[in-house]
Order: C-alpha cells, then structure tokens, then sequence
C-alpha cells in the first residue's frame, strides 16, 4: 500500500507548483489558489486576505494536539513542571492560541480566548464533518521508517 502512496505521489508531482511548508506569505498575496495547511497558518492567511478560505475534506481526515512532556533525563524537572503549569494555565494558554492562531485543549481557557477565534472554520470542525475523522495514532518506528524513505524520495 505503501508502495502505491509513492508512485502515486511521484506521478503526481510534475503538477505540483511547490512543496513546501511555509506557505502563509505566499497564499495571502495570491502566488498559490490552493494548499494543504496546518488549521492555524490557514487561519493566519485567512485574517490576512478575506479571500482565502478553509475547507475539510469530504474523505475524512485525522485530528491532531500538540503536548508537553518532560525527558526522563532532564536537568532541572520541577522548573520543567513549572513551566507545564504555566503554559497550561488557561489564561497563558489563550495567549498562546492568539499568538499562534490554534486552538488548545485547556479547560477554561475559552474565555480567554480572542473573538475571532470563537467559532472560526479553521479551528471549528462542522457538525456534518463529526464522525469523519480520528486522532493520529502514533506509528511503530518501522513505519515512521517507511514514511521518511517515502518523504525523502518525494523530496528529491
């Protein structure tokens, strides 16, 4: 299967444009009409030209969070906790959804959330999309393998 994800991504590629991951500068003065993108630089792009607009695919697609995680063989692991406390806080953690354009999983942290992210597409999954998509599982390191043999002959 994997085989054929390549083949069906090397024939497709003399039709791509780029492949590349900032697109936010070039999306917003209209050098791409369509991108792939993470749901934060779309909203970015979006606040930046009216024009652009943020769909989900009818296929499905998978969800995703970001997490903290302390290493088991930090130096310092309170200031670490610490530091997950703070980020957590859900005050802390609106600031840094404003500042990044993604939404957080931290209870609380809505109110302070600002207005234009309340409700925006890129972070509101809508109601007939429930059921269409699932959170990334983590891959055994075999398949990661796999992907980056796949991603490194893609990126040639």
């Amino acid at each position: 299967m994997l085989k054929k994800a390549l083949d069906t991504l090397l024939k497709a590629k003399p039709d791509w444009i780029a492949m590349e991951y900032s697109t936010v500068e070039k999306m917003t003065k209209g050098d791409y009409m369509a991108t792939s993108d993470w749901n934060g630089s779309a909203m970015r792009q979006r606040l930046q030209n009216a024009n652009i607009k943020y769909g989900y695919p009818k296929e499905g697609f998978t969800t995703w969070m970001d997490n903290l995680s302390v290493l088991k063989d930090a130096k310092n692991v309170e200031n670490a906790k610490l530091f997950q406390n703070f980020v957590m806080d859900p005050e802390n953690a609106a600031g840094l959804s404003a500042f990044a354009r993604y939404a957080n999983g931290i209870a609380g942290s809505d109110k302070f959330m600002p207005a234009d992210m309340k409700g925006a597409p890129e972070l509101t999954i809508p109601a007939e999309m429930e059921g269409h998509y699932a959170f990334a599982e983590a891959c055994p390191p075999e398949a990661v393998e796999l992907y980056a043999k796949i991603w490194t002959e893609v990126s040639k």
